[in-house]
């Protein structure tokens, strides 16, 4: 299907779908330009789910054990009878359907099968003469047989002629994913509009010798095989496509790489508050805590200070494994900010975290005698003018709330440092636009979630990393088990004993109420489940729909140790810091993320008490499901989990809104399957940028227009 004349003079990759059109787009183009495919280039990269030959038709004798197979054969008899399997859709029986074909070429014979076939397919059989069939060909009691081949009928006067079969080469099976409906033949079509002129005209935007070093194929090559697109190349083989999906991958890497450059170097060039941090004022921070930083800390610490005077923006992540002391860390840099006559701003997940955090840095506030204030999405409106007036004014220096704080609506007289806890839980264009509500603010960024090195290239290219190790002193950490019906018993056996020990316990659950549709414990069933084991104890719920003034009520009481037993959803993951609590249990922990069953064990074990997390499974679990959580069983290394988690759950929109994406948002990379190319690809795009490489600075200006989010910096 080619473009008409008229509308393809001046067209080129970078004109739109609808230029493919002389009057308006096919209901299909409408639905790709809707899933984002709005640009002739972006179908280049709308990459098959596979491509492959499809065999010439050949002679019966050719056929073998194995082998994918087209044929074309005289249908000799059809015998149907009843499946097993009994009725399809719209009651409709199906049928076990056996067909003999003579080969037009030979007299050799081979059986045709259908299992659960509509009586359609039969039908079918019965009117024709001669069929065309492709299949993989299997050997059943010593004869040839193909099992739910395609086919379709042949008029006689086509059939083919033996001379004629042996000069063809195999047409090529292009199978594209379902893209908003649109599926694979519709796309195909569309593809096909392209003019031939363009799949001549596609620049290569990395040099030659980068792709010699690495023995990548041209780009052109490259989506040339990737498209099916025979009739430009020499020849298609697999090894041909093999090869330009390494190269599509390498070259998805490579932009990835430079746009984490872009982000740095904008971010990098803006002038930065200047925050001065003596001596002397470092100590009367410091001592206000009850308690000494470790040696990380402190080194980390240190790092931070520098980056405020430094004259840049400081982007830098602290990272470390739960309870490890990030907190002290960033309040110590709030309270520094504060003291230099400019505001903090430090942004939670979690109305809990918020709160928790609120409480215990207006201790340290009041001493320093610094503004706070907390913002909530459930702050009252009266309250929240005043709160928005007082930012705006200067009044409030140190202000801590949830996704609030980055609306419109708030507003800073002089924002020096924006704080993001448990950045996990945010967006990249969320952490951006906190920080563009000051002008040269710094940003410090908090995760109990460790970046592996693949992550760290791509979603955190931008930023400093900080690592704190080591624990602080006296802390015993957590033990995990997982518990079935058959030892139950034994584990509310040890939540009695701990309890009687004067020790509180976390009951997680997955959900708050019973879902018809889903077949997972909830807060209500568990909470009347644990006061039917323990009558005599005090068991209050939690959840994040709660009201503010009665999670906090609950959040305080059991801080205060007046609840045994609290049942709560995940609304705990983060953060929440309450030393007795020793027992978390998580029922149902299939349906957590390894990063949040990690998260949710470092609720225990924060003091000088032993903490102890158990997995509470009631049912059968798939062998995936069980290997998953024996790596929570066995593993305490926050790295090591993390790795696993990113394989299972994908890394997310790694410059959008989408930071824990439970799919891989590649187009065709994969940052855990592809590490190898990622690092290469990281390398490549630093020496050319150090070099100023012509090629690519045109790359950068490329991507640097296309780019929206670099507006947000």
């Amino acid at each position: 299907m080619k473009s008409s004349p008229s509308n393809i003079s001046n067209i080129h990759w970078s004109s739109k779908i609808e230029d493919l059109y002389p009057k308006d787009p096919t209901k299909s183009a409408k639905a790709l330009i809707g899933a984002g495919y709005t640009t002739l280039e972006s179908l280049l990269w709308l990459i098959p789910l596979r491509v492959f030959p499809i065999p010439v038709i050949k002679n019966f004798t050719e056929a073998y054990e194995d082998c994918f197979f087209s044929g074309v054969g005289k249908v000799l008899s059809t015998r149907s009878l009843p499946s097993f399997k009994g009725r399809g859709k719209g009651h409709a029986q199906l049928l076990n359907l056996s067909v003999i074909v003579q080969d037009i070429f030979s007299s050799k014979i081979l059986e045709i099968k259908w299992f659960n076939a509509y009586s359609s397919v039969a039908e079918k059989f019965q009117k024709a003469s001669f069929i065309k069939f492709t299949g993989n060909v299997q050997i059943y009691q010593e004869k040839l047989q193909i099992v739910n081949p395609e086919f379709h009928e042949i008029n006689e006067l086509d059939l083919p002629k033996q001379e004629e079969v042996l000069s063809l080469l195999p047409n090529l099976k292009i199978q594209y994913p379902t893209v908003n409906g649109v599926n694979t033949s519709n796309i195909k079509k569309i593809i096909d509009k392209i003019p031939m002129s363009l799949w001549e005209n596609i620049e290569d935007v990395i040099p030659k010798e980068v792709l010699e070093k690495r023995q990548y194929i041209g780009l052109r090559e490259s989506f040339l095989a990737i498209h099916g697109k025979r009739e430009f190349l020499e020849s298609w083989n697999i090894e041909l496509y093999e090869r330009a999906r390494d190269r599509l991958i390498y070259q998805e890497l490579f932009e990835e790489q430079i746009k984490v450059h872009l982000r740095k170097k904008m971010i990098r060039d803006k002038d930065g508050v200047i925050i001065n941090s003596p001596l002397e004022l470092r100590e009367r921070v410091l001592k206000l805590f009850p308690y000494q930083l470790t040696e990380d800390q402190t080194k980390v610490n240190d790092e931070i200070l520098e980056d405020l005077k430094s004259h840049h923006p400081m982007m830098r992540l602290v990272q470390g494994d739960v309870g490890c002391g990030k907190t002290s860390v960033a309040i110590s840099t709030g309270a520094i900010t504060c003291l230099n006559g400019f505001q903090t701003a430090l942004m939670c997940p979690t109305e809990s975290l918020a709160y928790q955090h609120f409480n215990e840095i207006k201790t340290y506030c009041k001493e320093l005698d610094i503004s706070i204030a907390l913002l909530l999405g459930s702050t009252t409106t009266k309250e929240k003018k005043e709160i928005l007036h007082g930012l705006a004014s200067g009044k409030i220096k140190f202000i801590i709330g949830t996704h609030s704080l980055f609306q419109d609506s708030v507003q800073f007289k002089n924002l020096a440092l924006a704080i993001i806890d448990e950045q996990h839980k945010f967006g990249v264009e969320q952490r951006l636009k906190l920080v563009a509500k000051g002008v040269g603010c710094h940003c410090l960024i908090m995760t109990a979630t460790p970046i592996p090195r693949s992550l760290s290239l791509t979603q955190y290219g931008d930023l400093n990393i900080s690592t704190i190790n080591s624990m602080p002193k006296g802390r015993k950490g957590s033990k995990t088990r997982i518990v079935d019906p058959t030892n139950f018993g034994k584990f509310l056996n040890f939540v009695n004993t701990r309890i009687n020990m004067d020790e509180q316990v976390y009951i997680v659950v997955p959900a708050i109420t019973e879902s018809p549709n889903q077949d997972i414990l909830n807060l209500n069933d568990v909470r009347k489940r644990f006061e039917h084991f323990f009558p005599n104890k005090i068991i209050a719920g939690m959840h994040g729909q709660m009201k503010t003034e009665e999670k906090s009520d609950i959040f305080a009481k059991f801080n205060a140790n007046k609840i045994n037993i609290l049942v709560a959803t995940s609304v705990i993951e983060v953060g929440i810091n309450v030393i007795n609590a020793t027992v978390v249990a998580i029922m149902n922990p299939e349906r957590f993320g390894l990063s949040s069953l990690h998260q949710l064990r470092g609720r225990v074990g924060r003091g000088e008490k032993p903490g102890f997390c158990f997995l509470i499974t009631e049912k059968n679990l798939s062998g995936e499901s069980m290997n998953r959580l024996k790596v929570i069983e066995n593993h305490n290394d926050g790295f090591h989990i993390a790795e696993e988690d990113l394989k299972i759950r994908g890394a997310g929109d790694l410059f959008g809104k989408d930071q824990s994406g439970s799919i891989n948002t590649k187009r065709i990379a994969n940052i855990i399957l592809n590490s190898k190319e990622l690092e290469l690809a990281q390398e490549d795009v630093s020496n050319l940028i150090e070099q100023g490489n012509a090629k690519i600075s045109n790359l950068v200006k490329k991507l640097a227009k296309d780019a929206k989010i670099f507006s947000t910096v």
